[in-house]
């Protein structure tokens, strides 16, 4: 179940990085563990946010041949973790997630709470998760690179403890039976060339973010592989 706020569920005419993985996880499986095309994709969402409509109502993704059923998430323009904590256990339950793929924070520190009342939140969202779904296994993004911390020197520092206060709660809350792992901030991601706005993914972003969840995914658990973008895309 892919989670997350707008550079998740994307907009009308984005691919979105859930298509990427959607690719990689349907064209590149790991020889010793499960075949191409053995993962399902889960979640109680399926559209993109609509400029027009100021609404997620919106069902042009960039690629139409994108199947209905690899559409779906838990993801929302304008939402964080404060709206996902109450949101996560209902959703995983009735998917049965296994796996929950976390994009969250950069809307929090945004809009609505500074980096410890954020992190707070997370923890509710791993408990609401863990009481739905008890072995649930989890992937957090620390928050990325984004032109509001380029120009904004406080908010940047925000992001930065913010960050730092994700990678001590997934430090603290990982078990055995249900494990979180913190994704790596893409590597050389740059704003003025991964994004369309200085904040949202273009095309380029998008293999970059689901580049670093494939990552944790195979190394990790073995599901899926090295992840190589799809040739043309």
């Amino acid at each position: 179940m892919f989670v997350g706020d707008s550079m998740t569920i994307g907009r009308a005419g984005d691919f979105t990085w859930r298509y990427r993985m959607w690719q990689h996880l349907t064209t590149t499986p790991e020889p010793a563990a499960e075949p191409a095309g053995a993962h399902r994709i889960v979640g109680p969402r399926t559209a993109l946010y609509d400029t027009l409509t100021d609404a997620p109502t919106s069902h042009d993704y960039a690629d139409p041949a994108f199947p209905g059923h690899a559409r779906r998430h838990l993801a929302g323009w304008g939402e964080g973790w404060q709206h996902m904590a109450p949101l996560i256990g209902p959703a995983a339950a009735a998917a049965e997630a296994d796996v929950l793929l976390v994009s969250l924070g950069l809307i929090d520190l945004g809009f609505y709470t500074k980096a410890d009342e954020t992190a707070a939140n997370a923890r509710r969202f791993v408990a609401a998760a863990r009481a739905a779904r008890p072995g649930v296994r989890m992937v957090f993004l620390p928050v990325i690179p984004n032109v509001r911390a380029e120009e904004d020197a406080p908010f940047a520092a925000e992001v930065d403890r913010f960050n730092e206060l994700l990678a001590k709660a997934v430090a603290d809350l990982t078990t055995d039976t249900s494990p979180i792992l913190l994704a790596a901030r893409p590597q050389d991601y740059d704003i003025h060339r991964d994004t369309y706005d200085g904040t949202h993914p273009n095309a380029s972003g998008e293999h970059r973010l689901a580049g670093e969840f494939a990552a944790v995914l195979h190394q990790a658990w073995g599901i899926g592989g090295p992840y190589r973008p799809a040739s043309g895309t």
